[in-house]
């Protein structure tokens, strides 16, 4: 046991759990002390607004029946629980790729426990220009977004995955021949 938490990308779960609270501490700082809609306006191009999304990514399905909870906690549980065992499967050397779980899986965990506690997404960073707001967001939103773009990062820079990948073919071909020797 103690291996799967040194020798994995679970060794990660700490960020995990740190984004997790900044999230969770943040959003019920919001509710706590602005009211439904109240803006805070910090920087010409960003306000602090407290709002809630009933839907996913920039409010998609946000106007529906309410059914869309469930589909999204649903969602996010299992995307949870596809990331903590992708970590466990992630060599400890893979850092970049085991970073990246941790903060995407902190953020589904964000989420699905506002949409699990109170039906909606807790937002607030809302940033604007020219009079155009985008879709406002919150900290649980930003780590997912920073953990897919470290991913693809990864995906195009991962010398190692390629070595390892080439390694294991050879050893296939080396095992094939054998057999194959040894059946003749």
């Amino acid at each position: 046991m103690k291996k799967l938490f040194s020798e994995t990308g679970l060794s990660w779960l700490w960020l995990t759990l740190l984004c997790l609270i900044i999230d969770q501490v943040t959003k019920h700082w919001v509710a706590g002390t602005f009211d439904y809609r109240e803006s805070l306006a910090v920087l010409p191009f960003f306000n602090l607004t407290y709002v809630h999304n009933t839907g996913a990514a920039f409010s998609f399905l946000a106007d529906q029946g309410g059914w869309q909870r469930w589909f999204f906690t649903a969602i996010a549980s299992i995307a949870s629980i596809v990331f903590l065992v992708w970590m466990a499967k992630t060599p400890k050397q893979q850092r970049l790729l085991s970073i990246a779980f941790a903060l995407i899986l902190s953020g589904a965990v964000g989420n699905l426990i506002d949409r699990a506690l109170f039906g909606y997404v807790i937002d607030f960073l809302d940033f604007h220009w020219a009079g155009y707001h985008f879709a406002a967001f919150n900290i649980a939103d930003s780590v997912i977004f920073i953990g897919a773009a470290l991913m693809i990062f990864e995906s195009f820079t991962n010398k190692e995955g390629d070595k390892e990948a080439n390694q294991e073919d050879q050893n296939d071909k080396q095992k094939n021949k054998t057999n194959k020797v040894e059946s003749e």
